[in-house]
């Protein structure tokens, strides 16, 4: 199978330059990366792609047990690392694609330049026993998942300006909304289970390149405790509050989300 397509691959910027590689979250495609690319495309080869299952990617290569937890997506990534030739990357991961980036750089670190943690959480879930604040309680987790099965496009709705944030601004609640509204509600379900109720906080500490964390400075999803849990459990690496607010400062603060990856990128060499 071809990752070009299966993927729906696409590559722009500078030829021969070094490689950002900029991965979506959760119900969401390439496009949700649109106004970062061409601040980046000036000096970077950048390289997009969809989740097998979101945007344009090989639908008829989706399965349940491929993807029923992260592993098939890291695959998918290594996968196109290592098919595309692209060197070592900067990997980009956005939400749960941050998980995604800690364990391909962790089984193949020498295809990564390094990671960019974008408002990552290796796990949403409080975990009072040991005083890890995830954000939500188990509880709510199930409900969130339930209401997700119980009426889908009801339940993008809602929760796409929760994770968005900034209300003043009800058209990037709209996008997000209509992004979620996009994927198939069985691949969309399967996608919110890897994503909710993954745990990789154990995997941090096997990340072995330079790492940003970049979190928002007001995140209803991703708390700052989380951020700061990241930081902490990597080994060298470097974190940034961004003065964005909500989940996705891809789109709520473009400028400023790009030039943290082009300066942490660049300086990578």
């Amino acid at each position: 199978m071809d990752v070009r397509i299966r993927n729906h691959v696409t590559v722009t910027g500078r030829a021969g330059a070094p490689v950002v590689m900029l991965a979506h979250g959760f119900g969401c495609d390439q496009n949700m990366w649109r106004l970062v690319v061409p601040a980046l495309e000036r000096d970077f080869t950048v390289v997009l792609f969809d989740h097998v299952g979101s945007g344009n990617s090989q639908l008829s290569a989706w399965s349940r047990d491929r993807y029923g937890s992260l592993d098939g997506y890291v695959e998918d990534v290594l996968e196109m690392c290592r098919e595309l030739a692209l060197g070592p990357v900067t990997f980009v991961g956005h939400s749960v694609s941050a998980m995604m980036g800690v364990l391909a750089a962790a089984r193949e670190p020498d295809a990564f330049a390094g990671l960019v943690l974008l408002a990552p959480s290796p796990c949403f879930i409080d975990d009072p026993a040991t005083g890890y604040r995830g954000g939500f309680s188990g509880a709510d987790i199930d409900e969130l998942l339930e209401s997700l099965d119980a009426n889908y496009l009801g339940w993008s709705g809602a929760m796409a300006p929760v994770i968005m944030g900034n209300p003043e601004r009800p058209e990037l609640g709209e996008e997000l909304t209509n992004s979620f509204c996009r994927t198939d509600p069985e691949i969309a379900g399967v996608f919110a289970r890897v994503t909710f109720l993954s745990d990789n906080r154990a995997d941090l500490a096997a990340v072995r390149v330079p790492t940003l964390v970049a979190q928002c400075s007001n995140d209803a999803i991703a708390p700052p405790e989380v951020g700061a849990f990241v930081h902490a459990r990597i080994p060298e690496s470097r974190l940034v509050t961004l003065n964005a607010t909500g989940h996705c400062p891809q789109l709520a603060a473009p400028e400023e989300t790009a030039a943290a990856i082009a300066a942490f990128a660049g300086a990578l060499g």
